[in-house]
């Protein structure tokens, strides 16, 4: 495998300053930044295994705390800030914007994991960044929570749902609706919400690796 560097940066959005680590193989086909879900951060241990497979494909990653140290600490009291779809999606696009003009990848095109109320964040992101994002997944996703957004994506999306998770599962559904021909659902049998059984969020890192790979190219 090609020798990968890891690094941990700053990245300005706005009047926010959010960390973010950086996993970059020597020549990264393209880069996938990760929108976390509720009450998450850029240390969630499924999207980091997920990241880590990515990286395996020859993806660079990058995992980013969308809200700052004190918005964070309102939002573990409060909940508020995790369901501001306008405002992670504000960050998610201004990320993207950092990714293309800093280039810390080089010259790739950029894609968008997103997982819970994060992949909303991602579809709309995706939506105002037709021209820079060329892909995205969606783990376990609430795609519903992009609203009107959702029949602006341009952008191929997958749609990864646990087969036991029947109400996110119908809430796919209608988000497939949306999305129209760009968009693709698909179920991962025997799998709750946080695809926590043996082999479930392997299956989710490989089908995401092979979307990646294969409309990132």
């Amino acid at each position: 495998m090609d020798e990968q560097r890891s690094s941990t940066v700053t990245i300005p959005v706005g009047d926010a300053q959010l960390p973010a680590d950086l996993m970059l193989p020597a020549q990264p086909g393209g880069v996938v930044l990760f929108a976390h879900g509720s009450g998450s951060s850029r240390h969630s241990p499924r999207n980091v295994a997920v990241a880590r497979t990515l990286n395996g494909r020859g993806l660079g990653t990058v995992l980013v705390d969308l809200l700052t140290p004190i918005e964070d600490e309102v939002d573990a009291r409060t909940a508020e800030l995790r369901f501001d779809i306008g405002l992670l999606a504000s960050r998610l696009a201004g990320i993207v914007d950092w990714l293309a003009v800093e280039r810390p990848a080089g010259d790739v095109p950029i894609g968008l994991f997103g997982a819970s109320t994060g992949a909303a964040a991602a579809l709309v992101a995706a939506a105002s960044r037709a021209d820079r994002v060329g892909a995205v997944v969606s783990r376990g996703g609430r795609p519903d929570l992009a609203g009107d957004a959702l029949a602006q994506v341009r952008t191929p999306t997958l749609l990864l749902v646990g087969g036991l998770d029947e109400e996110v599962i119908t809430l796919n559904k209608r988000a497939l609706a949306e999305l129209g021909e760009v968009g693709e659902l698909r179920v991962v049998p025997g799998a709750t919400h946080l695809f926590e059984e043996p082999g479930t969020l392997e299956q989710v890192a490989d089908e995401a690796g092979t979307w990646f790979t294969t409309h990132l190219s």
